[in-house]
């Protein structure tokens, strides 16, 4: 019969005894015990010893079975059931320590084989019972060694995994208190930086922990577990950090929370809180400007240019792309800016320069319509919304939300008035732009527009313009101004022209050459007919205008040809009308050479 087969028979043998009632000897078991057959030989053992608890061997093996079973428990998930096992191991080997006798050596020397050794001194094999107790005592003391060891690998363990827990739920109700990272910042007051520095401690804490852990973890030998543990950095705030970490694995990532609380404490203790109290000193600057415009009646764009903060805005924009304060400026400062340019344009408003006072007015509206915009801006739904990351500003500048909405909307309403103002006058401005104005009359200085007594056919612009301007459909006169930005001209004159050749019947076909000298002291106005008479005559009508004396002369022609160019000689005077093949000249006096 093979050992296996036997060893087989005996736990029947066993078994079948037990069923029957009969008493388990020892013997029996020795067989499994023997051959360290602990876990099949436990249920007996067990029972054998209930009744026979007065046998050192049995306590002794009995240490022996929990001793090796606390080796297969695992430290760190069965760590009671651990300590328990070394527990009753050390209970089993006092018993047997303390009633193993050199008669029981000697009677059952069989069953401390284990323990045979060679006498140095005689040089025979035997087994001693001081050898028996020596190593009694040393397996108690080195589990009870383990046993402390064990409780406090556990310990470190527990309390890295517990901080770490305690560290992730710390961050999560941060995560968990405002809306975005950039709240976060903005929002964040005396109890956010004390919360961040309980996280850092609390981090640095676990990490101590686990650093203590894996060192005492040497002192037990295997335990089936390698945590390699890697940093992980929050870069995303609404995103990562909430994931929590097992700490059983042996790949072990954690959220690195110390540089998390550490880079966030730096920048709301550097640039948050002194940028909080930029921004009021900043919202007070702008104040007493204001107070200064209102006081002494005087523009402040200067003292504006230097005080725009360049810095703190770029601070700012870090953290929210469209902050909250920088629009209130912007607000305050575009009213400002409007104010101001009423007072600088004020002594020259009345200007009779049409061109200037439009500037005037286009610089004027521009700065209302800023005021407009970013009163509009700030009166949209969302302001209470954006204002909730500014608190402290609003408290510290207009105490509530309500009063900075009231001014808000005062501005609004102000700029609007304003921008329809601005709007109509620069309108009207501009539409004098388009005109001459001679006494009652208006005369068109541009080419679009349609007058019912003026029709210009020449216009130079900002020079003079020239035309026909009738009394009736019948009776027309040659007309010549200067255009000036004050629209009212310095030359003003009329002249006779042939009157049935430009009727108003013949408007269509009356065109007009005229010339000035570089100075502006001299001009020539030609009107011609472009539509021959029947003897196929075009007619003509000359008229010479000093800018001093007004008009010279005016004289009427008939040409064999249609004018395209007239020419002035300052020497004589003489004046050439010049056609595609053709030319005739005129003297100084009006008179048509041959």
């Amino acid at each position: 019969m093979t050992k296996v087969a036997f060893i087989k028979f005996l736990v029947l043998l066993l078994f079948a005894s037990s069923a029957y009632g009969q008493k388990v000897k020892y013997k029996d078991i020795w067989g499994l015990l023997n051959t360290k057959q602990y876990e099949a030989a436990e249920p007996f053992l067990k029972t054998y010893l209930k009744e026979n608890s007065d046998n050192p061997n049995a306590q002794l093996y009995m240490g022996i079975i929990f001793q090796e079973k606390s080796a297969k428990d695992d430290v760190l998930k069965q760590t009671r059931r651990a300590i328990s096992d070394m527990d009753s191991a050390i209970l089993y080997y006092d018993r047997a320590y303390k009633s193993i006798t050199e008669k029981e050596v000697k009677r059952n020397d069989e069953y401390y084989q284990a323990y045979n050794r060679r006498d140095l001194r005689t040089g025979e094999f035997g087994v001693k019972l001081s050898d028996i107790q020596y190593d009694l005592e040393k397996k108690m003391e080195g589990l009870r060694e383990r046993i402390d060891r064990v409780k406090m690998v556990k310990y470190y363990f527990a309390l890295a995994d517990s901080l770490y827990k305690k560290s992730n739920a710390l961050f999560k109700t941060i995560q968990a208190s405002v809306p975005s990272e950039k709240a976060f910042y903005l929002r964040a007051n005396e109890n956010t930086v004390k919360n961040l520095t309980t996280l850092g401690v609390r981090f640095d804490s676990c990490m101590k922990a686990f650093d203590n852990y894996k060192s005492s973890t040497t002192t037990i030998g295997r335990t089936g577990y390698n945590q390699t543990l890697a940093l992980r950095d929050i870069q995303d705030f609404k995103k990562d950090g909430a994931a929590l970490s097992n700490f059983f694995q042996d790949d072990l990532q954690v959220w690195d929370y110390r540089k998390f609380a550490d880079r966030a404490k730096v920048a709301i203790e550097k640039e948050i809180i002194p940028m909080r109290d930029h921004l009021v000193a900043y919202d007070i600057e702008i104040n007493k400007l204001r107070e200064k415009l209102n006081h002494d009646s005087v523009s402040v764009k200067n003292d504006l240019t230097s005080l725009i903060d360049k810095l703190l805005m770029e601070q700012l924009k870090k953290y929210d792309t469209e902050p909250l304060p920088m629009d209130v400026f912007t607000l305050k400062i575009s009213d400002l800016e409007y104010r101001s340019a009423l007072l600088e344009n004020k002594p020259v408003r009345d200007s009779s320069d049409v061109h200037f006072r439009i500037k005037l007015l286009s610089k004027e509206l521009k700065y209302a319509n800023r005021l407009d915009s970013m009163s509009t801006k700030l009166s949209s739904d969302d302001v209470d919304k954006r204002a909730e990351d500014y608190d402290m500003f609003v408290k510290n500048t207009y105490n509530n939300m309500q009063v900075l909405k009231s001014y808000v909307k005062a501005l609004k309403e102000y700029s609007e008035r304003e921008k329809k103002k601005k709007e109509n006058q620069l309108a009207r401005a501009q539409a004098a732009l388009q005109w001459i104005v001679v006494g009652t009359d208006s005369i068109p200085a541009v080419a679009a527009l349609t007058c019912e007594r003026f029709k210009p056919l020449v216009i130079q612009d900002e020079k003079f313009t020239s035309g026909l301007q009738y009394a009736d459909s019948l009776n027309p006169t040659g007309y010549f101004y200067t255009i000036r930005p004050s629209r009212v001209p310095d030359v003003k004159v009329t002249f006779p022209v042939d009157k049935p050749s430009f009727k108003l019947a013949r408007l269509g076909t009356s065109k007009a050459l005229t010339y000035s000298d570089a100075n502006g002291q001299i001009y020539f106005v030609l009107m011609f007919a472009e539509r021959p008479s029947k003897e196929g005559k075009h007619a003509v009508t000359l008229a010479k205008i000093y800018r001093s004396d007004g008009l010279a002369w005016s004289m009427n022609y008939q040409l064999g040809y249609v004018p395209k160019e007239i020419l002035f000689k300052a020497d004589g005077g003489e004046v050439t009308i010049k056609g595609e093949s053709q030319q005739n000249t005129v003297d100084k006096n009006g008179k048509l050479l041959k």
